[in-house]
């Protein structure tokens, strides 16, 4: 494992297109060696819009390797995640959708009020709850210049990242849980008698392209994260802040042709950064006239400090809070859900509470020979949040301290 930790330097001439103000931060990597072929602005605040929902994703997916969640679950949509806009699948409040639905709609649709759904689902209702969560993650696998407002990416003044930490997530995200990047490669995605396609215009049209995300509000414009495969290496390349789709996908374009040619024999040195005019970088700039030309230029480098190896590391080491995330912080409140003759019958509350409410309810034995079905050691808010959402689904419960 250790050989795959350092992190490499290299320094070419790498052609790109002149900026000229078309886009903001630039990155391209190896995803399997850390060796960081081209990084321009990369250490520089952005809005990421949708590429937000990686870090949604990250969780979710922790929360199924641990158990927490089961593809086949189905998580209820509040009033909140109803009224999401804009880009939304559109489903009503009170409706449920299931857990590997809701992945399909974030990677295709960047679906805002799924996102939603999901950060309610595993953190007690409360959206913002979820992305202090993806904030304190962010921190731990070495995101530096990342802080979440929300699970989604809709505008929020304070919700930035940077090229090097969506690089990171993504990688983390990538060697952490290999079973589900299936789910960045689907270029079409059928729900309820309507298809959707994916926005990433690499899948299918660049050779290797496996994912895997793009993102866009007016603030942030036009993001992209497009990842591929080839000749035994697998590649990343992300762009923010574009002009257009087009700026983004030949920009993400001329990123892996170029990075694909150099990782084959490049030679150690240093981290190659743009040094030329400085470009539009600041998330406060509205988005500019797109120009008439986008043709390529020679550029050449200085060699910056890095503080990448270390980030490398514990994006692709460290795990995820393993605990339970469907509630808010522990307190001494709980809610029970009824309380049964037989265990078999508790077990069937037990799956009822976790489809219908998103919550994982523990069988408790009482004195009177029955089994109680409860959630315990919730704050005061967490339980009556979930005794609401349980009423909702028809669920008889009462809340005790």
């Amino acid at each position: 494992m250790k050989g795959i930790l350092g992190i490499l330097f290299a320094c070419f001439v790498f052609i790109m297109p002149a900026c000229g103000g078309q886009y903001r931060a630039a990155l391209v990597a190896d995803m399997d060696t850390g060796l960081v072929l081209y990084k321009e602005n990369a250490d520089v605040q952005n809005y990421p819009a949708s590429l937000t929902k990686i870090m949604t994703l990250y969780l979710t997916f922790d929360a199924l390797e641990h158990g927490r969640l089961r593809l086949d679950d189905y998580l209820i949509v509040s009033k909140s995640a109803a009224a999401a806009e804009p880009v939304k699948l559109g489903l009503a409040a009170g409706s449920k959708i299931k857990v590997e639905d809701a992945i399909k709609a974030l990677t295709v649709l960047s679906a805002n009020d799924v996102a939603r759904v999901l950060a309610e689902n595993l953190k007690g209702g409360m959206e913002g709850n979820f992305a202090g969560l993806m904030t304190r993650v962010a921190k731990e696998i070495g995101l530096s210049g990342t802080n979440f407002e929300n699970s989604s990416g809709l505008p929020d003044d304070d919700h930035m990242s940077t090229a090097r930490d969506i690089a990171l997530l993504s990688i983390g995200l990538y060697r952490r849980f290999p079973q589900y990047w299936k789910y960045f490669s689907i270029k079409t995605w059928t729900y309820n008698g309507k298809t959707y396609t994916n926005g990433n215009r690499l899948l299918g049209t660049y050779p290797g392209c496996d994912g895997m995300k793009t993102g866009y509000t007016r603030k942030s414009r036009y993001s992209l994260v497009a990842t591929a495969k080839r000749d035994n290496r697998h590649l990343i390349a992300v762009v923010l802040g574009a002009e257009n789709k087009d700026v983004r996908a030949n920009v993400a374009t001329n990123l892996l042709n170029r990075g694909f040619e150099l990782a084959a024999g490049t030679p150690t040195g240093t981290v190659v950064t743009y040094s030329a005019a400085p470009t539009q970088n600041a998330p406060q700039v509205a988005p500019a006239t797109p120009s008439a030309t986008y043709s390529p230029q020679t550029v050449t480098y200085s060699t910056p400090t890095s503080t990448f190896q270390a980030a490398y590391t514990a994006a692709t080491t460290q795990s995820a809070p393993r605990a339970d995330v469907s509630n808010n912080a522990p307190g001494n409140a709980g809610v029970q859900f009824g309380a049964f003759s037989s265990r078999a019958a508790a077990q069937t509350q037990v799956d009822n509470v976790r489809n219908s409410v998103g919550v994982t309810a523990v069988i408790e034995t009482a004195p009177n020979g029955m089994f109680r079905v409860r959630a315990n050691n919730l704050s005061e808010s967490a339980a009556q949040n979930i005794r609401s959402r349980a009423q909702n689904a028809g669920i008889d419960c009462y809340v005790f301290h």
